[in-house]
């Protein structure tokens, strides 16, 4: 922010005397100046009193760029609710058909009958490959065009890429357990099988940041592993069980509560951008994917492979690089919309639809005990974000004692 400049009785917005002031610093400043009083004289102890600001409030719109909603929404006027309701579930639609359709086409590109192709460490590098490239042609574009297109530049900073490499590491774990598991299980069982990254991150918070959690919160995740053991034992009734991908799927679980941990170390090394960190793990991807496809002879099975020449062939597997690539913006772009808490309830529930979905499209015939082991994963994920989220709402709204200190001085 901006130096403050002061002046007998008069207490101007931070960043007024600067010649350019951050968005911060302006939302800051109309936070502060909203509260004056109309008599003209200035701040005074009388005048706060009457007009109580809460600090957490001043903060808030500070990093968030808004201003009072008493000033700034009472003469701008909010959407309307029609048209922010269309929006809400526009984004929520994309969301959902972008997210089932990868899982999907995924599940067709490595175990599809027709193609017959066993390499899924080829098709997770591919993808890998395609959001590289997609995000440095975006830079380019907006470099080109400023106006037209906002993304970040993009310079390779080798200093920069072997501090995201750790991450990049688990990064690779994540994504290619995810398509282990979706080889060796169906769609259908595939959030069953990935069901665990709640409990995980229940248990590295504790070992790596020392977090307890609340038996409430414990209790959910009690649910949510029964829900797994029970999934696991149906599938093993029904004959369609396989420990292969059920281990894969529980190690995915693992990488990617591992990936959101080492996520929040990583993005000061990329400036706070999301864009730059999903570029340099890519690349970073990329180029650790090569040995391990010499290592387990894709490169052999590859040149054997009958579609290799085959423009559909290729064309879904650029496709599902696009979904990949997709996949990270429409996830932004639907909390940005709604929330946190709403984009953990809308995956929820689109988890529950690409499970019905898939049961359809596969024509399979599930036992009642299936279903409730699905229930119980879903349920007690959405009872474990629901949790969460009133526990934090709490948090902000319980003022600590030396505000109650503060607040009783009238200072």
């Amino acid at each position: 922010m901006g130096r403050a400049a002061g002046e007998a009785g008069t207490v101007p917005a931070p960043g007024a005397g600067s010649r350019k002031s951050s968005p911060a610093g302006a939302a800051l400043g109309a936070a502060l100046q909203v509260r004056r009083c109309r008599c003209g004289a200035g701040w005074h102890p009388g005048h706060w009193r009457r007009a109580p600001l809460k600090r957490s409030r001043i903060l808030h719109m500070a990093l968030t760029g808004a201003s009072d909603p008493s000033g700034e929404a009472e003469a701008s006027g909010e959407k309307p609710f029609l048209l922010r309701a269309l929006q809400i579930a526009l984004v929520v639609s994309l969301y959902w058909v972008t997210s089932i359709s990868m899982v999907f086409l995924n599940k067709y590109l490595l175990d599809s009958p027709s193609l017959q192709l066993d390499t899924p460490i080829f098709v997770t590098f591919y993808q890998c490959l395609v959001t590289t490239l997609l995000c440095k042609g975006l830079s380019a574009l907006a470099a080109c065009c400023p106006g037209a297109v906002d993304f970040p530049s993009l310079r390779l900073d080798l200093r920069v890429a072997r501090s995201v490499l750790p991450l990049s590491v688990v990064f690779i774990g994540m994504i290619t357990f995810n398509n282990l598991c979706l080889k060796y299980v169906g769609v259908a069982f595939y959030n069953v099988g990935r069901s665990l990254t709640t409990v995980f991150n229940v248990l590295l918070s504790y070992l790596l940041l020392k977090q307890t959690t609340s038996f409430y919160a414990l209790l959910t995740c009690g649910i949510i592993i029964g829900g797994f053991w029970l999934g696991v034992d149906q599938e093993g009734a029904e004959g369609t069980l396989s420990l292969l991908g059920t281990v894969f799927g529980v190690l995915a679980s693992l990488c990617v509560s591992l990936n959101a941990i080492y996520t929040k170390k990583v993005l000061p090394a990329v400036d706070g951008s999301i864009w730059r960190l999903t570029f340099y793990n890519n690349l970073n991807a990329c180029i650790l994917f090569l040995p391990l496809l010499l290592l387990l002879g894709e490169l052999r099975a590859l040149q054997n492979f009958a579609h290799l020449g085959s423009a559909h062939f290729w064309g879904m597997m650029t496709l599902g690089g696009l979904f990949g690539f997709a996949i990270g913006y429409v996830t932004g772009l639907q909390i940005k919309f709604t929330s946190p808490l709403t984009h953990n309830v809308s995956g929820t529930a689109k988890a529950c639809a690409q499970t019905v979905l898939a049961v359809l499209y596969y024509e399979e015939t599930k036992s009642f005990f299936w279903w409730m082991s699905n229930m119980m994963v879903l349920g007690g994920s959405s009872a474990y974000t629901w949790v969460r989220g009133w526990e934090m709402k709490k948090t902000q709204e319980e003022p600590s004692p030396k505000e109650d200190e503060k607040s009783s001085l009238g200072v």
